[in-house]
């Protein structure tokens, strides 16, 4: 089974690409939902033995996982790819002060700390990536190229 992180920033547009993957009938798992936990200064990080038992399932050709959490790093190696998803400051921030899936990104301490996480996480993000698509182009065109990075 091929494992695929696709990772970025918030607005970045993981979500929707993880529903455009199932749609096409892929395994994608958004870790956002259910798979982290909350951490004492208000972030979350992966369910480590969650992750760990998802990353050992053998029951697709290929898992997408999208997500962001600081702890993703120790489980990196066990992805076959790691794609970036980034889009410009300013669609990040557009798509976060109208996504209606997700509050996180709307108080003015979020954003502030979706900046900062711009300048310092993306740039380490970006070291590690196998690959960097960025989501200004049509859902299904970043889909696509996701696709064929993969050899899926």
């Amino acid at each position: 089974m091929k494992r695929v992180l696709l990772t970025g920033m918030s607005g970045a547009g993981k979500s929707a690409v993880v529903r455009a993957l199932a749609a096409r009938g892929y395994k994608a798992i958004d870790t956002d939902d259910g798979w982290c936990q909350p951490t004492p200064d208000g972030r979350q990080m992966w369910r480590a033995d969650a992750i760990e038992a998802l990353l050992a399932t053998e029951d697709a050709d290929i898992l997408f996982m999208a997500g962001c959490e600081e702890n993703q790093a120790q489980f990196h190696p066990r992805f076959d790819h790691i794609i970036l998803l980034s889009a410009p400051l300013e669609t990040l921030v557009e798509r976060l002060a109208t996504r209606t899936s997700n509050s996180f990104g709307k108080a003015p301490d979020e954003m502030r700390r979706i900046l900062d996480d711009l300048q310092t996480v993306e740039p380490l993000l970006r070291r590690v990536a196998d690959h960097e698509v960025r989501t200004t182009l049509p859902l299904s065109d970043v889909v696509t190229t996701i696709l064929r990075l993969v050899e899926a």
